[in-house]
């Protein structure tokens, strides 16, 4: 139930945010181009909350349904409009003006991607280095020539002091099949490897990009020394304390912390025989991991958290920063980079050179929501500048009913000096509500895909 509200709350809060930023664009550019603005709503529907502007021309309004916004503007098209008030409507700016104001929404959502990245980078991405594990075989890594130990220094010229910074690299190119380079070292050298992609026929969710490459991360051996104790847990139960070391179960040796916990994940229910150095005393102790259901199926689990030794983190630990200046244009240039790639990933499932599968809809997107804010500032702010990105390249596609379909009318109203006819603007309307209609069906069913497994 908790990690539901989490979910939820983390959803709430981005998109609220990112709406606002955006419908605050239109509101902003309106008022500067002199048109009265009657109502700035975030949602739709049933009115929560409302308050009037001290000038009492504009109603702020948050309503029941969170999922858009809108910013209405005096219009003749939608009500009649006293003769003094006329030079105020929407309706009778010139085109370059409405055009401004429709364009604004999109722009404001890639100042604050700008600026949400900045932020990001002032402030740091900690991470773990990129040290390669074991290499599986018949991997694109295996294939490669990588090997346990090397480093993953950069991707395609892009420096990776991390392993997050590996995955949003690697990304974009499993969406497109693309070959990449990767710069790596081995502690005396530099030298590069072309990892190829194409050969991973189905898309790879987020979590197993490292599995499905062979990338492995490097895993340091953890003794297994319990840290803390869940209440009411199986561990609890049978009488494990922190500062416990496992040093056997059922008589067969345990040397690492992920040894312990395979060994639990495949006994759910089971009676094991743990052997444990309690300070200098041995002792057995008898564990019934409790039945817990995962995506892998019925695993079993004891409720035990494992002791970090804080010399071995450090030894792992990197972090992305820079300083104001150079965070601006990191941020620049990312945003750009996000903003491409998401136009040319369009393109591509258009054509069908790549799944539909990658549109994701409101419950992929709350999920990560609550897990990059579970991750730190960090990490949310990176999710709000990919979301705010993505909201203004999809704004402006040609697609009436976006704005990017009014922003087509008004193109089409400058090369023929005279507005769209009534009719043909109605029929796009409702080819571009079809098309919404269509691409809201797609990630609702992708979401309920995933959820299912």
């Amino acid at each position: 139930m908790i990690d539901l509200l989490l979910t939820i709350a983390a959803f709430l809060v981005a998109l609220s945010l990112l709406i606002a930023v955006h419908e605050y664009g239109h509101f902003w550019v309106a008022r500067k181009m002199g048109v009265k603005v009657l109502r700035f709503s975030i949602g739709f529907g049933r009115v929560l909350w409302r308050q009037r502007s001290r000038d009492g021309e504009t109603e702020y309004v948050i309503a029941a349904l969170p999922l858009g916004g809108y910013v209405k503007m005096l219009d003749e098209r939608e009500g009649e409009v006293e003769a003094h008030e006329l030079p105020r409507a929407f309706n009778r700016q010139g085109v370059a003006r409405r055009f401004a104001i429709v364009a604004a929404g999109p722009v404001f959502n890639f100042l604050f991607a700008i600026v949400a990245y900045w932020l990001m980078f002032v402030i740091g991405v900690t991470g773990v280095r990129p040290l390669l594990g074991e290499v599986p075989v018949e991997t694109p890594a295996y294939h490669a020539g990588l090997q346990s130990g090397q480093q993953i220094m950069a991707v395609d010229e892009v420096q990776t002091p991390t392993w997050g910074s590996v995955l949003d690299a690697l990304l974009p190119k499993l969406l497109l099949k693309e070959p990449v380079v990767l710069h790596v070292s081995d502690g005396e050298r530099e030298f590069q490897r072309t990892l190829r992609l194409d050969a991973l026929e189905e898309d790879i969710p987020p979590e197993q990009v490292f599995k499905r490459t062979g990338l492995q991360p490097f895993r340091p051996p953890i003794r297994p020394v319990i840290d803390e104790v869940v209440d009411g847990s199986a561990a609890q139960a049978a009488g494990l304390r922190a500062g416990d070391e496992i040093v056997s179960v059922e008589d067969q040796a345990v040397a690492q912390w992920r040894d312990l916990v395979a060994i639990i994940q495949s006994s759910p229910g089971k009676s094991l025989r743990f052997g444990v150095m309690r300070g200098q005393q041995f002792r057995q102790i008898v564990v019934i991991p409790e039945r817990v259901e995962s995506k892998a199926g019925v695993v079993g689990k004891i409720g035990a958290s494992v002791k970090l030794d804080p010399v071995l983190f450090e030894k792992y630990r990197s972090e992305l920063r820079y300083g104001p200046v150079q965070a601006f244009t990191a941020a620049v240039g990312k945003t750009g980079e996000m903003s491409l790639l998401t136009l040319r990933l369009m393109w591509e499932m258009l054509v069908g050179r790549a799944s539909v599968e990658n549109i994701s809809g409101p419950i992929t997107i709350a999920q990560f929501a609550k897990s990059s804010a579970l991750a730190g500032v960090s990490q949310f702010l990176g999710f709000l500048a990919i979301v705010s990105l993505s909201l203004g390249v999809l704004n402006l596609l040609p697609i009436p009913v976006l704005d990017g379909g009014h922003l087509m009318f008004y193109v089409y109203e400058l090369l023929r000096g005279r507005p769209v006819s009534e009719r043909a603007e109605e029929i796009g309307q409702r080819i571009g509500l079809t098309l919404i209609f269509a691409l809201m069906m797609i990630a609702f069913y992708n979401d309920i895909a995933r959820l299912s497994g």
